[in-house]
C-alpha cells in the first residue's frame, strides 16, 4: 500500500467510498454503521475484504498497512477528541529522518479512552487552543510549531530533542518566532530553556545536531563565533551553504554527517572544498562523531587554523 497512489473516486461514487478515500481505507465501526448493517460488516470481515485491526476499527483491504493508515487506526481507536501530536504530527506534515514508531496522540486531560492498539502512545494536555490545531488536513493534528515543541519535550533525551528542533528549521517546517508564540501559551513545558536556546541557534543557521554541538564547542572554548549556513557562490554561479564560516579570517568548517558515506555526495563536497581552497579559504572538515567524541582535538585544530589566519587568540 505504501507508495501506491490511490485513484480519486468517480463522480458517481457513494458516501462510503468517499469516506474511505479520505481516511486511506480505514474506518471506525460507528462510521461503518452509518452506511452498512452489522451483518454486512461481519460479512466483509469474514470474507477477507475487510480486516479488523482494533476493537472498533477496520482496514478495508487485506494488504500491508501503510504509515498513513497506522495514523488513522490510532486516531479512530482513541476517539473524536484525539489528534496526532509530537513527532507523528510533524511527520504527517512532512518531517523526514526520524523513526515513525511509536505513534503519538494528544488528548485532553479529562478525556476517557478505551485501550489502544500496540505502538500508540497518548499524552495528556490541559492546553490545546484552536491556533495549535491544523485547520485543514486529516486526520486532525497539531500545527508544525506545536508538533515540534511537543516532540522535543517528549523526546527520550536532550540530544533527541535538539535534533528534532534543528530538523524542523532545516526542513523549513517552522521558522521565525513560531516556537516562541507556542511556548508563550505553554508555561509549564518540559525543556523550555533547551528548546529556546536550540531554536535560536537553529534559526541562526545551525541545521543539524552536529552543527549545534560544534557551536557549543566554539562557545565553551572562547573562540570567535562563526556565521552559520553562510551563502557562497561557486564558479558556476550555484548557491552553496557553508556549515560554519569565520568571515574575518576566511576559515571554513564543514561538519560531515552520514550523507558523506554516499560517494557522489562526498565528491560534490570535495569539489566545493577545492573551490574554496582555490579562493584562499582555509577549510577544516570534522566528522560529526569527532565533534562529540574528540572535542579537544577539534578545538585544537580550529584554534590553530584561526591563529594561522591572523586571529590574535
Amino acid at each position: 500500500m505504501a507508495g501506491w497512489r490511490r485513484a480519486l473516486p468517480g463522480d458517481d461514487a457513494d458516501e462510503l467510498t468517499w469516506l474511505l478515500f479520505r481516511q486511506e481505507d480505514v474506518i471506525g465501526f460507528g462510521q461503518a454503521l452509518r452506511h452498512l448493517s452489522r451483518k454486512a460488516i461481519r460479512h466483509r470481515v469474514a470474507t477477507g475484504r475487510w480486516r479488523q485491526v482494533h476493537r472498533a476499527v477496520f482496514v478495508t483491504h487485506n494488504g500491508p498497512v501503510s504509515a498513513g493508515q497506522l495514523r488513522w487506526i490510532a486516531v479512530l481507536s482513541a476517539g473524536p477528541s484525539a489528534v496526532l501530536g509530537g513527532l507523528t504530527a510533524a511527520q504527517a506534515g512532512g518531517l523526514r529522518g526520524f523513526p515513525t514508531a511509536p505513534i503519538h496522540l494528544l488528548l485532553p486531560a479529562t478525556c476517557r479512552r478505551d485501550p489502544l492498539p500496540p505502538g500508540v502512545l497518548t499524552h495528556r494536555t490541559t492546553r490545546l487552543p484552536e491556533e495549535d490545531l491544523l485547520a485543514v488536513g486529516q486526520p486532525r493534528r497539531t500545527m508544525p510549531a506545536r508538533s515540534i515543541i511537543d516532540a522535543a519535550q517528549w523526546a527520550q533525551d536532550d540530544d533527541a530533542a535538539r535534533a528534532v528542533i534543528a530538523a524542523g528549521f532545516q526542513q523549513r517546517l517552522i521558522g521565525g518566532d513560531e516556537l516562541h508564540r507556542v511556548l508563550d501559551r505553554l508555561p509549564r513545558i518540559r525543556r523550555r530553556r533547551l528548546i529556546l536556546a536550540t531554536a535560536a541557534d537553529a534559526a541562526g543557521g545551525a541545521h543539524s545536531l552536529a552543527e549545534l554541538d560544534f557551536l557549543g564547542l566554539v562557545r565553551r572554548a572562547g573562540l570567535p563565533e562563526p556565521t552559520r549556513q553562510k551563502v557562497r557562490y561557486d564558479s558556476t554561479g550555484r548557491r552553496r551553504y557553508l556549515d560554519a564560516y569565520f568571515d574575518e579570517w576566511q576559515v571554513h568548517v564543514e561538519i560531515d554527517g552520514g550523507q558523506h558515506l554516499d560517494p557522489r555526495q562526498a565528491w560534490a563536497d570535495m569539489l566545493r572544498q577545492n573551490a574554496l581552497w582555490v579562493d584562499g579559504d582555509r577549510v577544516l572538515r570534522f566528522p560529526s562523531w569527532a565533534v562529540r567524541s574528540r572535542p579537544q582535538e577539534v578545538v585544537a585544530q580550529l584554534r590553530a587554523a584561526l591563529r594561522a589566519a591572523g586571529w590574535p587568540g
